[in-house]
């Protein structure tokens, strides 16, 4: 994974296979502490003390398809090559806590990529969970949060395309507003 954005992405799919019904994901991008922040949480199954132990082992996976799984190593490797570090948190039946921190003028940092499609490829695939998205830039903060939009479409599904243009245009005029990394 090239872009933070591709390992949000990730990690929410795994949320969600966790039966997680509300995600939030949080940026922080502090120029005065030269610090990028990413921290997501989720309200999903959680893990074992055994398996949030192993959890960063490129050769184990609880995925029956593959033997690998690379989403959290390959994070937790990427915020050590920026001068950052990564931490995972999580109990058996209380959700997760992903957090990774990258120094944000790191020639090594990953970009944050197209964080826009990365939320409309989630909501378009999982209209049933609640994700809150709140991204900080200097002090500006801009918050996009389903549970909002859901209500004021009443009987329109979230995932109807017409409302994911809607949804890409409003979290990149956001996102710009704040003069956020694009």
């Amino acid at each position: 994974m090239l872009e933070i954005s591709l390992h949000i992405l990730d990690i929410v799919e795994n949320s969600t296979r966790a039966g997680a019904k509300t995600v939030s994901i949080d940026i922080i991008e502090d120029t005065e502490r030269d610090v990028l922040s990413l921290e997501i949480r989720d309200d999903g199954s959680g893990m074992s003390e055994d398996v949030l132990k192993k959890v960063i082992d490129p050769f184990f996976t609880t995925k029956t398809v593959r033997s690998v799984g690379l989403g959290l190593p390959m994070l937790a490797q990427a915020a050590e090559r920026a001068d950052g570090r990564f931490i995972i948190e999580s109990k058996g039946g209380e959700g997760t806590r992903v957090a990774a921190d990258f120094k944000l003028s790191h020639i090594d940092r990953q970009p944050l990529g197209d964080i826009s499609a990365t939320l409309v490829t989630l909501i378009a695939g999982n209209k049933d969970i609640d994700i809150i998205y709140r991204h900080e830039h200097s002090g500006q903060t801009y918050i996009f949060d389903t549970r909002e939009i859901k209500r004021e479409l009443e009987d329109i599904p979230i995932n109807h395309v017409t409302v994911l243009n809607f949804i890409r245009s409003h979290i990149t005029e956001g996102l710009k507003e704040i003069g956020a990394e694009a």
